[in-house]
């Protein structure tokens, strides 16, 4: 969700001290240089403006700061114990057969091995089976391409965990 008109908990970011805002940033994407950009820009007048500055940051990470990005995110299908966020996001995986689950655990090992990091995809709102066509499909990529492929998944990723941490009460 889009919005142009503060949120109470738009304002409470804004408020926050620099370590407690930092902590809630990198509880959105492990990247530092990320987190630093977003701190550097507050306070935000609107959500739109948080957005903006994150596509840019997101936009702007070198190759280390993404791997640093990536490093917070588990594997699909095996969300980090303990982890809500993960766990939510990765809801499609949660009903999945043992063939899926089989299927997937090796299609992440084999992308692993290529890329050298996690398979990234917003899997908000995804199922077992769509996480699965896109990693066969992206396995085939060149790095160069899966690296924009991962930075724009990165992107949607950031902004629906930004609206969750904005748009609470």
């Amino acid at each position: 969700m889009t919005s142009t008109s503060p949120l109470p908990g738009l304002a409470r970011f804004n408020a926050l001290e620099e370590s407690a805002a930092r902590a809630a940033l990198h509880e959105a994407c492990a990247s530092t240089a990320w987190a630093s950009r977003l701190l550097a820009a507050r306070p935000y007048a609107t959500v739109d403006d948080l957005y903006e500055v994150s596509d840019a940051a997101t936009a702007g990470l070198t190759d280390a700061d993404l791997a640093e990005a990536m490093a917070g995110h588990p594997p699909i299908g095996r969300p980090k114990p303990g982890d809500p966020t993960s766990a939510r996001e990765q809801r499609g995986m949660a009903g999945a057969s043992e063939q899926l689950r089989a299927e997937m655990l090796e299609l992440n090992l084999a992308y692993q091995e290529k890329f050298g990091h996690v398979f990234l995809i917003c899997a908000t709102g995804r199922t077992g089976e769509q996480m699965r066509d896109a990693v066969e499909e992206r396995i085939g990529n060149a790095p160069e391409q899966e690296r924009e492929i991962v930075r724009t998944e990165l992107g949607k990723i950031n902004r629906i965990r930004l609206a969750r941490l904005v748009e609470e009460d």
